[in-house]
């Protein structure tokens, strides 16, 4: 019989005050709202007790999130909460064990619970935030200001030092605690300047954001202890919004994730290579600009930083387009060519887009500037890799490995370190284009 086990979701922070919790608590009752029939369940290693706030029913506190580093399997543990929500009750004092932050990813892979579980960290990286972080397959950090932002660097290590796979793919920072009266200079906000300094480490970041308000606040902060959620109590500001955003986020993640954890092995011509399976869940088999299946046996590995799609395109489909605009002059046997856009890139006169071809160490060749004309045959290329309307893309980047030999090859461990490498080196010339 197959044993269940969660799609894991850790929110953490290494600084404090950034919302963490008030994310994490929320993002249990909205993704049970949009999808009723999902059990979610949400723990926390802090020991604030604001989980055992919102979700008790009554004064019955269920089990001990203590029980997950005891042996005891994570489904006998959660108690059904307020708003369908389960929960395991927070622990004022919670001793890490003997062994490695290991154990608890071994526990959830075993613990027959099915559905989301989020698990809200301490904001120190401890045994239990590096345990959620290793164990998690989707990692939301938070960010309200520059510090913060610095903070995740942090966060990122430790999921490098984990020895998972998949770090770049797992990892997401949420601007959150947004003021969005507050303007750094005319015309930019905190949010924007989050944005763009994230882009400019390499992060990625959720397409939403969590505003700063009083009432939201306020609902934490009141004489009783019960916390109440968003969705209930705060349903006229724009943070329910945002909510029902992120939560949709994360369920987008969900469903791509499609389980189980051991399918490593996918096809590739003349055998089979192993693969992350976190490699593989935003992969696209057919190729962006025919449509037709792409194996990776031949063409380019490509990669939208906005959707964070990855796939291959074939060699002389990318050569046709390029013909069609630029011309025969490009060399695409070596290096790294990164198409991007500057506002609405492809649409109307006042888009802006270019094309620029990287060599093999990511120094910057050639960059052409694409008229409105030459834009036109790029759109049903942007359509498919980010998966929306072109006319609602903005400041977008793809980037396309130029690498001889067969494609799929980037998806493993070596080929995938290149191609990452040779990535951050094009994104340091390509971001402050984009604006």
């Amino acid at each position: 019989m197959h044993q269940a086990s969660p799609f894991v979701v850790a929110v953490a922070s290494e600084k404090g005050g950034v919302g963490k919790t008030t994310i994490a608590t929320n993002l249990a009752v909205y993704l049970k709202a949009l999808r009723e029939d999902l059990p979610v369940t949400i723990a926390s290693f802090d020991n604030h007790f604001s989980v055992d706030n919102m979700f008790a029913i009554g004064s019955h506190r269920g089990s001990s999130v203590a029980g997950l580093f005891d042996g005891v399997p994570a489904a006998d543990l959660a108690q059904l909460g307020q708003y369908g929500v389960q929960f395991l009750s927070s622990e004022s004092r919670l001793l890490p064990p003997d062994d490695g932050p290991g154990r608890l990813g071994r526990a959830l892979a075993a613990s027959n619970l099915p559905g989301i579980l989020i698990l809200d960290t301490r904001p120190i990286l401890d045994y239990f935030t590096r345990s959620a972080l290793q164990a998690a397959d989707l990692v939301l950090l938070p960010v309200k200001d520059r510090p913060s932002l610095v903070n995740a660097a942090s966060v990122q290590s430790a999921l490098r030092q984990s020895g998972e796979d998949g770090e770049e793919d797992r990892l997401w920072l949420v601007p959150s605690l947004i003021d969005a009266r507050l303007r750094l200079r005319p015309g930019l906000g905190m949010r924007d300047f989050l944005v763009f300094c994230a882009g400019e480490r390499g992060y990625q970041v959720v397409e939403t954001f969590i505003a700063k308000s009083p009432k939201v606040e306020g609902l934490a902060t009141g004489f009783s202890s019960r916390v109440f959620p968003v969705l209930t109590h705060a349903r006229s500001t724009a943070v329910h919004g945002q909510f029902r955003d992120l939560a949709t986020f994360v369920l987008e993640r969900f469903d791509a994730a499609s389980r189980p954890r051991c399918a490593r092995l996918a096809p590739v011509a003349g055998g089979v290579a192993e693969v992350p399976p976190g490699r593989l869940r935003r992969l696209l088999r057919e190729c962006p600009i025919c449509a037709e299946a792409a194996t990776g046996s031949e063409g380019y590995a490509f990669q939208d930083l906005g959707s964070r799609r990855r796939g291959f395109m074939h060699g002389e489909c990318l050569r046709e387009l390029l013909r069609e605009t630029v011309g025969d002059d490009l060399d695409l046997t070596d290096g790294m060519l990164a198409l991007g856009m500057a506002g609405a890139g492809l649409v109307g006169a006042e888009g802006e887009a270019t094309l620029s071809l990287f060599d093999g160490q990511g120094g910057e060749l050639s960059t052409v500037r694409l008229t409105e004309e030459e834009r036109v045959p790029f759109e049903a290329l942007w359509r498919f890799v980010s998966g929306r309307p072109v006319e609602e893309l903005y400041r977008e980047v793809l980037i396309v490995c130029l690498a001889e030999g067969a494609p799929f090859r980037f998806l493993t461990a070596g080929g995938h370190e290149h191609f990452a490498r040779l990535r951050r080196r094009v994104m340091r010339e390509v971001l402050p284009r984009i604006g």
